[in-house]
């Protein structure tokens, strides 16, 4: 076969993969998890936001739980905080991040975005990159989706409150609203650089906190209290080691009567005081 004929078999095959490529579209319309099987939705009248479908399953084990779903009503007047949750599961430089919002009533709900797997798929980084998942926007009580992380799955857990002014925790809040009825309304898929837990945070963020730049911290979310530590989202009148160990919520959600707790209490047992620690370890490795 001369160059030229081999030059266009190769440009014939690169045709068609990019051909076939394109016309794998995402859908909302599959056999999914259990965990992400309902799509969020929410709508909003004043400051009253309405969410359907807020996830509160009871886990006993990764595959042994009990799936509940509710309505909610969120008044933004009385949202009173933000915190940033960050569960380690492979190593420090690689963590889910979750944003938890909490109201003056002590109801706090987060919100992670999540890749809508299906139910006999699990996750793998590269399944990300090919189009293997759609991309879900979840809402969840704290005593689920924390809990399970730090308990059911082993996953070192920390909750650390961000400095964020009153308008911007709204509006942030707001467009996680608006994003889960744009994916319920049009799929999109996850990709692990492009579209996952952290950059789709940033995205929404960034035009709320002008001049917040892209940071390698985005990608390697584990480092993502470095991230906010240096561009003052944290309280910055602390050392960060001692923030960290402050924010090791591990013990407290994962303990097996925190399975137990109604949503309030549960909440307020990962936030109580604890006695003074030293750095945290393990997970959170060294600071880059």
């Amino acid at each position: 076969m001369t160059i030229r004929w081999t030059l266009a078999l190769l440009a014939l095959l690169a045709i068609l993969a990019a051909a076939w490529w394109v016309s794998i579209k995402p859908s909302n319309d599959r056999d999914w998890a259990d965990e992400v099987s309902r799509t969020l939705r929410g709508s909003v009248r004043g400051s009253l936001v309405t969410l359907h479908d807020i996830r509160d399953f009871d886990w006993r084990s990764d595959t042994d739980y009990t799936a509940r779903w509710h309505d909610g009503v969120y008044d933004l007047d009385t949202l009173t905080s933000v915190d940033m949750a960050l569960s380690y599961w492979m190593g420090p430089a690689i963590a889910h991040t979750l944003v938890s919002f909490g109201f003056s009533d002590g109801r706090h709900l987060v919100f992670s975005v999540e890749i809508r797997r299906e139910r006999d798929e699990a996750f793998s980084t590269l399944g990300g990159f090919i189009k293997q998942f759609e991309l879900s926007i979840v809402a969840a009580e704290e005593r689920d989706i924390l809990r399970v992380r730090a308990g059911p799955r082993g996953e070192q857990v920390f909750l650390y409150p961000v400095h964020m002014p009153p308008d911007a925790r709204r509006a942030l809040f707001l467009s996680y609203v608006e994003r889960a009825n744009r994916l319920a309304d049009e799929p999109h898929f996850y990709h692990t650089l492009t579209a996952n837990c952290t950059t789709l945070v940033y995205d929404m963020v960034r035009p709320l906190v002008p001049g917040l730049p892209m940071d390698y911290r985005l990608i390697l979310s584990g480092y993502l209290p470095e991230y906010l530590y240096k561009h003052s989202g944290l309280d910055t009148s602390l050392p960060l080691d001692t923030l960290r160990a402050r924010a090791d919520i591990t013990q407290r959600a994962g303990q097996p009567e925190a399975a137990q707790d109604a949503a309030r209490v549960f909440s307020r047992r990962i936030r109580a005081p604890q006695p003074a620690a030293g750095p945290a370890q393990n997970s959170t490795g060294p600071s880059p």
